[in-house]
Order: structure tokens, then C-alpha cells, then sequence
């Protein structure tokens, strides 16, 4: 734990949010927003059951890198993830404590020296004080789909505001004409404490001057920046991550995190000029704790319009 936050210190350190570019010189640059749910992957209702993130990027104008100056590009992030049991009510609602999280940040994006590095601090609330398993329950009265169990309500993770740094830095290099290979490593602090390390493939010329998000459960890249480059474009990447702690698998509940955790993904970006863009992508995750019988797969999506 000691190291990761010694980590995530010097990531901070070497982006700091401070900037001499003014609010006046920084307009709307891009928003970025992925959903992410086990529908659209293997089809059942558990574990790492579904988030949705969204951020809107400002910043002086794009000229497809980031600029040097830290702080120069803000992203002011929301996200929120719902984390189940291998069922909501009945036979194996006890594998793991519910956790609905919700969580705001801000994050900057700075290029130097052919690396890129992105640093910020959310505020990742958790608990029944999210209001997450209500909503849930709504929307699958609306599905016809089944409801939480009383039992997984009141087994949720106790109610508590984690402060939560994360910094990554990748070094993309050209590997052909229209392929760049992107190995990055990641540090978070916070609601869950681990180092990762992996790489993304990006085959497309439509993908290699925008500004690249990662979504958090699945690992899939989506953009903050699109350059408006029409085309289609492929993503492969995979990463291994040490966790050494995690406020998802609270001790009183019973159930022990895996220490190490394995993600393989691809997707497809299409996109018709500025207007209209699509993501689809497939995620597998490795199991997050001991006794978990297999991983799992999810599915994330991103459709823009912009008329």
C-alpha cells in the first residue's frame, strides 16, 4: 500500500493541476462518455455488473496531442458502478457484498517528452447513501427483471467518501503507417489500491490523433477528443494488476479480494466525420476474488451525435 501511494504521489507531483493557461483560454474541447454492462457481454446480471462515465474536456484549442503545460486540458469526470453478487436474490447472493458507487473528479493530460500522462483526484462515494440499489431495482420492475433481495441491501458496503488518486502514463509508438502500440502503467490509491501495467493496440487512422480515456472496470479506451477523422478503427489491449487493498471487500462481509487481476479486451470505433460516432468493445475480466467460479465478460458502448 506504502508503495502505491509513493506512486501516485510522483504522478501527481509530475502533473500538477496548476496552469498558467486561464478559464478564458480553455473551451469545450470533446465529452466523453462510456457505458459499460455485463448485458452486452456474457449476458448475466453479476459481479462487475455495470457503470457509465462521462466527462467533459476543456482546454486551449486541440492539435491532436496533449499540451505540455499541466493543467492546460482539464477533465471534469462523473462516473457511477454497480458491483453485485452472482445473483441478486436466492442461491448465491452471498458471494460477494453489493456496492453501489458513485463518484466525481478531475483529472489533467499533459504530453512530455513522447509520453502521455493523465492525473487527477475523485471523491468515490459508496454505500446505501447512493441511492445506486434503489434505482436498480427500478429499472428492473421496469425490465421485468429480478429485484435485489432485502439480505444483498443489507449486506452493502458501509456508507463512506474515498478521496481516490489515479495517474497512468503511456509512451505510444508508431508500429506501422496507422498502428500505434500504447503501453502504459497505472497507479490508484483510494477506494482500491493497486499498480497495473499492460498495453493497447490502435489500428486505424482514424485513431491516432484523439484524446484517449480509459474506462475503469473494463479497461477499454474511448475518447475525450475525437480528431473528426472519419473511418473505422480497431482496439486490442490486455493488463495485469496488483491490488493490495480494496474497500469493495469490506473484512466483516467475509469475502478476500484476489491479489492479482487479469483484463483482455477489443472494440471498434466507427465514425462519420464530427457528427456521428460508435464504440462497441468486449471485455474479459479475471476473477476479483477467492472462490469467484469464473471470470466474466462485459460489454461497453459509446454513441455520439452532434447535430
Amino acid at each position: 500500500m506504502r508503495l502505491i501511494a509513493i506512486i501516485c504521489a510522483g504522478l501527481m507531483a509530475a502533473a500538477p493541476l496548476s496552469s498558467p493557461v486561464t478559464a478564458q483560454e480553455r473551451e469545450a474541447l470533446g465529452v466523453g462518455r462510456i457505458f459499460t454492462n455485463d448485458f452486452f457481454g456474457d449476458n448475466k446480471d453479476r459481479w462487475r455488473s455495470g457503470s457509465y462515465a462521462y466527462s467533459i474536456v476543456r482546454g486551449p484549442e486541440w492539435e491532436g496531442r496533449a499540451p505540455i503545460a499541466p493543467g492546460a486540458i482539464l477533465e471534469y469526470r462523473l462516473r457511477s458502478e454497480i458491483i453485485a453478487p452472482s445473483a441478486l436474490n436466492g442461491a448465491g447472493s452471498r458471494d460477494r457484498a453489493y456496492v453501489g458507487a458513485l463518484s466525481a473528479g478531475l483529472h489533467t493530460h499533459v504530453a512530455r517528452g513522447g509520453a502521455d500522462i493523465s492525473v487527477g483526484l475523485d471523491l468515490v462515494a459508496v454505500g446505501p447513501q447512493t441511492g445506486i440499489a434503489g434505482v436498480q431495482d427500478w429499472f428492473h420492475d421496469v425490465v421485468s427483471a429480478p429485484n435485489i433481495s432485502n439480505r444483498v441491501k443489507a449486506n452493502q458496503i458501509d456508507n463512506a467518501v474515498y478521496p481516490t488518486f489515479l495517474g497512468q502514463v503511456s509512451y505510444p509508438v508508431s508500429i506501422g503507417e496507422n498502428t500505434t502500440l500504447r503501453p502504459f502503467v497505472e497507479a490508484q490509491y483510494g477506494v482500491e489500491d493497486f499498480v497495473r501495467v499492460g498495453a493497447d493496440v490502435l489500428i486505424g487512422q482514424t485513431l491516432q490523433n484523439d484524446l484517449w480515456l480509459r474506462d475503469s472496470p473494463s479497461g477499454q479506451l474511448y475518447t475525450g477528443v475525437e480528431s473528426g477523422l472519419p473511418g473505422t478503427g480497431f482496439i486490442l489491449g490486455a493488463d495485469y494488476a496488483v491490488v493490495s487493498d480494496s474497500a469493495y471487500f469490506p473484512a466483516s462481509f467475509g469475502t478476500v479480494a484476489e491479489e492479482d487481476r487479469f483484463r483482455a479486451r477489443a472494440g471498434v470505433h466507427w465514425r462519420l466525420g464530427d457528427s456521428v460516432s460508435y464504440f462497441y468493445g468486449v471485455t474479459y475480466l479475471s476473477e476479483e476474488y477467492v472462490g469467484q467460479t469464473q471470470g466474466q465478460v462485459v460489454g461497453s458502448l459509446k454513441v455520439n451525435f452532434s447535430f
